[in-house]
């Protein structure tokens, strides 16, 4: 019997720990669609990497903040499916695409607000409900939340509580996927060197030791400790894996 290719669709996949979701899926015998916004050269380059692994690979572009253009993206991806993939199912979402923002709550004018909630809330809300017809039963869906969902930081009101409506959509979608098999779980990483929020945790030295401080295991993260996650649970080793959060962040305010 022929064994059915596995493919996952990443969104936000060019780059930090999209980049790194990609390699440890591709590890794990996944075919990879990832998504970008606007730098389609580092999400080919993506695309080599996990070539280079063996895998085939396809970027396509996508504004999560835009779910207006869902419908044909959703085309786009049936069409790639099948063309590159020869496959009319994804095995795999993982909802990954977001940015920061650095505010406070009194100051947060309502375009912030509002892109946040397009971008982080919204975005996996419908794109899932759209792709629901493309992934096949007994797939998994990861939602990427953050440790700012269960910890506060001053500035980051806007992000962090669209993170835990993302963590509730997590078990909202359990819930009402379970009859197809669907497994939903949400990885929320702790602060992570990679260049998002402007590289702050990779480049200020001190807001690293800071940090490291915090975190029971003495470092902070690198998109490599998220990745493997993500593919674990992707995988058949996460089959009983279901409605969880899980914190990639080393033991920080325990």
């Amino acid at each position: 019997m022929t064994k059915m290719k596995k493919v996952a669709l990443i969104t936000g996949g060019s780059r930090g720990l999209g980049k790194s979701m990609a390699q440890h899926l591709a590890q794990k015998d996944f075919d990879i669609i990832i998504t970008y916004k606007s730098k389609a050269e580092e999400a080919e380059k993506v695309v080599q990497e996990i070539e280079g692994l063996g895998r085939n690979a396809k970027a396509l572009k996508l504004d999560v903040a835009n779910a207006s253009s869902f419908d044909e993206f959703v085309e786009d991806v049936k069409n790639s499916l099948v063309k590159d993939f020869d496959q009319a199912n994804l095995t795999a979402l993982v909802n990954n695409a977001g940015i920061g923002t650095y505010i406070s709550f009194a100051d947060t004018p309502e375009s912030v607000f509002d892109d946040m909630v397009n971008i982080h809330l919204k975005g996996p809300y419908f794109l899932t409900q759209k792709l629901l017809p493309v992934l096949s039963d007994g797939s998994s869906i990861v939602n990427v939340s953050s440790g700012l969902a269960r910890f506060s930081y001053p500035n980051y009101a806007p992000y962090g509580i669209m993170k835990a409506g993302v963590e509730s959509l997590t078990r909202y979608q359990a819930l009402e996927l379970g009859a197809r098999k669907i497994r939903v779980n949400t990885v929320a990483p702790g602060a992570i060197e990679t260049d998002f929020g402007g590289g702050a945790v990779r480049d200020n030295a001190d807001l690293n030791a800071s940090i490291a401080e915090s975190t029971a295991l003495g470092r902070v993260g690198l998109p490599d400790d998220v990745g493997s996650v993500v593919a674990f649970l992707c995988s058949e080793d996460a089959k009983w894996v279901n409605a969880q959060r899980i914190e990639v962040a080393g033991g920080v305010h325990i």
